[in-house]
């Protein structure tokens, strides 16, 4: 059993919590992440480590409520436990030898970027900063980017917040001024992931993407989480979870990606509301 010795809710759908788990902590690198279960009934589910404390013992985990297990974890309180707590699974983010880099998050997934935008900056490397929401009422982390960002940029969709407009908007402009980065680092929706591939392309600037797909076991037997990439004119199967979850963004197939990832969207929806309904009053 792991303790949740913190917990803070980011915004209406999105839930910090810091798990005590010191085995994990003590080999937890920026860009891998662990699997889960909430009770001794509950399904198996990834999340990405969002940050870790190696002397208290602890993972971070950012995660938005979308599907049952997501919202039974959303409900726990701090000093209650969670079943399982498997990691760290997947390979850290390459950062070796990276002077000047761009980070692009989008919505969730910037709980991703954070720890790789911390690790840069404790390396001495220059982090530009680029994240993206719906809103302002689904802003995160601004602060803690902030604290480790050269130049941060907020976008949001309706001009709430930021800058209106997409996160490729502000990529554009600096290609076009002439800005050079070592690499580009991209975590968030595979839509947004994939136009910012696109965005840097025409530069040549290695751009990496992290990957969260259908995932089961998290050691490469169950096949789930098997996305293509397309090398040398060649189709090559890949599996997120011991090859990845970060790849070379120009060599993944997006639209077979995201095709994939809707696939259960449905019975997501159901299993979802059944949990509300039965935990409805127990909280």
């Amino acid at each position: 059993m792991f303790e949740i010795v913190y917990k803070k809710v980011l915004n209406p759908t999105v839930t910090l919590m810091d798990i005590k788990a010191p085995l994990v902590a003590k080999k937890a690198q920026p860009g891998q992440f662990i699997i889960l279960r909430v009770d001794e009934n509950g399904e198996r589910i990834p999340l990405t480590v969002a940050g870790y404390d190696r002397e208290k013992g602890t993972i971070r985990i950012i995660f938005q409520t979308v599907g049952a297990t997501t919202y039974q974890l959303s409900l726990k309180k701090e000093g209650e436990f969670i079943q399982d707590f498997c990691g760290p699974l997947g390979k850290p983010t390459e950062l070796d030898g990276l002077e000047n880099v761009l980070i692009v998050g989008g919505g969730v997934g910037c709980a991703i970027a954070l720890p790789i935008a911390e690790e840069l900056k404790h390396r001495g490397a220059s982090v530009t900063s680029v994240i993206g929401f719906r809103s302002k009422d689904l802003l995160i982390l601004e602060d803690e980017f902030k604290a480790c960002s050269d130049e941060l940029i907020v976008m949001t969709d309706d001009g709430s917040y930021g800058t209106q407009g997409n996160v490729c908007a502000p990529i554009n402009t600096m290609f076009a001024n002439g800005k050079k980065f070592d690499k580009v680092i991209t975590i968030g929706p595979l839509i947004m992931m994939k136009f910012v591939v696109g965005a840097v392309k025409p530069t040549g600037i290695p751009c990496d993407v992290s990957m969260n797909p259908i995932m089961i076991d998290g050691t490469g037997m169950c096949g789930g989480c098997r996305l293509t990439l397309i090398q040398n004119g060649e189709r090559v199967t890949k599996f997120a979870c011991v090859d990845g979850p970060d790849f070379n963004g120009y060599e993944v197939d997006f639209d077979e990606a995201m095709a994939r990832g809707v696939m259960y969207k449905d019975f997501e929806r159901h299993a979802y509301e059944e949990t509300c309904n039965l935990f409805k009053g127990v909280n």
